[in-house]
C-alpha cells in the first residue's frame, strides 16, 4: 500500500482541547472550506484540517485509493497527537464529500481511534465510476479551471453567491489552482469507492448532515448512511447545497458542537473553559484551597456552570460575561464580581464596554448596587489579581 503524505493546517483552538480533525471536499482546501465554522468551534476543540494531494499548493503526488488516503490522514493525526503530548489517541472527525468518504474509511479501518464522526454532503458511494473517470480525463487534458462554472452550480444553493460573494470566489479560485494530476487521482479514487455493504460494521456514533439543495449527494444519500450505521442520525440543512461548512457555518458548528461534545466529559470540558476564562493561576489556587468539605462544590461548579452552561453554543463568551456581571451586581455577590470583571477582559470586552454594563445595571439593579460595582470593578482593573 502506498500511503500519500498528507499536509495539515491548524484552524482553531489550542492543543489542550479535544482534537477535532476536519476534511475537505474535492477541489477545496480545509483552510478555506472550514475556516469560519472552525473558528466558531475553537473555544471547545483543537481543530486541525487536512489537505488533499495537489490541493492548497501541494504536489499531486502518486495515485492513491481512499483506503490509502485515509491511512495518510491517520499518519498526519498521529503527528498532531505526538505534538500535543497529552497521551490521548482518540479524536473527533468531520469531513465533507470526499472528506466524508475518508471519514467512513477511518471508521471502518481505525474505529477505536474515532470518538464520534460527522459526515457532511457525502455518501457510502458518491456518483458513478464512469463519471469520475471522465472527469479525471477532462482535468488532465484541460486543467481544473474548466470545472469552475459547473462547480458554482453544484457547490452552492441558489442565492448563496449573491449573499457571500467573497466566500464563493475564494473557493472557486482555489479549485482553478488545484494541481490537475492530484485532482485526477482523487477522481479515480472516488470511482473505486463504495462501502455500502460495510455500513453495518460502523459502531461509532455518526451524524450525517445533508444539504436540502444538494444535487451531488442529496438528503436521501445521507439518510441511507445514517440508517446503515449502527448509531446514526440525520440532519438536513435548508438552503444548503454541497459545501455546508461554507454555506451555513453557524448551523454546522452548532450541530458539530452538540454531536461531538457528547464524547467529552462535562467536567473535563468545564475545566478547560474555566481555565481559559478565569486564568490558570486562579483555578490552581481554588483547586489547592479545596478541602474535603468543599471539594464536591468545586467539582459541581466545574461540571455544571463551566462544563454545561459556559460551553453551550447559543451565546459567545463576551455575552456570557456581560450577563454574569449584571447578575452578580443584582444579587450583591461582590466577592465574585472582581473575578468576573477580569474574566470579561479575557473574553474580549473592553473597559468601555464594562462601564456600559455597570451603567445599565444602575437603571435595572439600582444605583447603590451600581455604585458598589463601579468601586469593585475599578479596583479589579487597576491592580493585579489578588493572590
Amino acid at each position: 500500500m502506498t500511503v500519500p503524505r498528507i499536509t495539515g493546517v491548524e484552524l482553531a483552538g489550542r492543543p489542550h482541547l479535544p482534537l477535532l480533525v476536519v476534511g475537505p471536499s474535492l477541489g477545496t482546501s480545509s483552510s478555506v472550506l472550514w475556516s469560519t465554522a472552525a473558528g466558531l468551534l475553537g473555544d471547545v476543540f483543537h481543530v486541525v484540517g487536512w489537505e488533499l494531494p495537489g490541493h492548497d499548493g501541494g504536489p499531486g503526488g502518486e495515485p492513491f485509493t481512499l483506503t490509502e488516503l485515509a491511512a495518510g490522514v491517520l499518519g498526519l493525526i498521529d503527528e498532531v497527537i505526538a505534538g500535543r503530548a497529552d497521551g490521548e489517541v482518540r479524536f473527533g472527525y468531520a469531513g465533507v464529500s470526499l472528506g466524508g468518504a475518508v471519514g467512513l474509511r477511518l471508521l471502518l479501518d481505525a474505529p477505536r481511534r474515532v470518538d464520534r464522526a460527522a459526515l457532511l454532503c457525502t455518501g457510502a458511494r458518491i456518483g458513478a465510476a464512469a463519471h469520475w473517470r471522465e472527469r479525471a480525463a477532462t482535468v488532465r487534458a484541460a486543467g481544473t479551471a474548466v470545472l469552475v462554472e459547473g462547480a458554482e452550480r453544484r457547490w452552492f444553493a441558489p442565492g448563496f453567491v449573491d449573499r457571500a460573494p467573497g466566500v464563493a470566489a475564494e473557493l472557486l479560485r482555489g479549485l482553478a489552482a488545484v494541481d490537475a494530476q492530484g485532482y485526477a487521482w482523487a477522481c479515480e479514487a472516488l470511482a473505486e469507492f463504495d462501502v455500502s455493504d460495510e455500513l453495518a460494521d460502523i459502531s461509532v456514533p455518526v451524524l450525517a448532515i445533508a444539504g436540502a439543495e444538494d444535487l451531488v449527494t442529496p438528503p436521501a444519500a445521507l439518510a441511507r448512511l445514517a440508517d446503515g450505521v449502527r448509531e446514526g442520525r440525520l440532519a438536513v440543512l435548508d438552503g444548503v447545497a454541497h459545501l455546508a461548512p461554507a454555506e451555513q457555518p453557524r448551523q454546522v458548528a452548532d450541530l458539530l458542537r452538540e454531536h461531538l461534545a457528547a464524547a467529552t466529559d462535562p467536567y473535563d470540558a468545564g475545566m478547560v473553559v474555566r481555565r481559559e476564562v478565569l486564568g490558570d493561576a486562579h483555578v490552581d489556587r481554588a483547586s489547592a484551597a479545596a478541602t474535603e468539605f468543599t471539594l464536591e462544590f468545586q467539582r459541581l461548579i466545574t461540571r455544571y456552570a463551566w462544563g454545561t452552561i459556559w460551553t453551550r453554543p447559543g451565546l459567545d463568551r463576551r455575552s456570557r460575561s456581560m450577563i454574569t456581571i449584571t447578575a452578580l451586581i443584582a444579587g450583591g455577590h461582590h466577592e465574585e464580581l472582581a473575578m468576573h470583571v477580569r474574566a470579561a477582559l479575557r473574553n474580549g470586552l473592553t473597559v468601555a464596554e464594562l462601564r456600559e454594563v455597570v451603567l445599565q445595571s444602575a437603571i435595572y439593579c439600582g444605583v447603590p448596587a451600581a455604585n458598589t460595582a463601579f468601586r469593585i470593578a475599578e479596583q479589579a482593573l487597576r491592580g493585579p489579581e489578588p493572590r
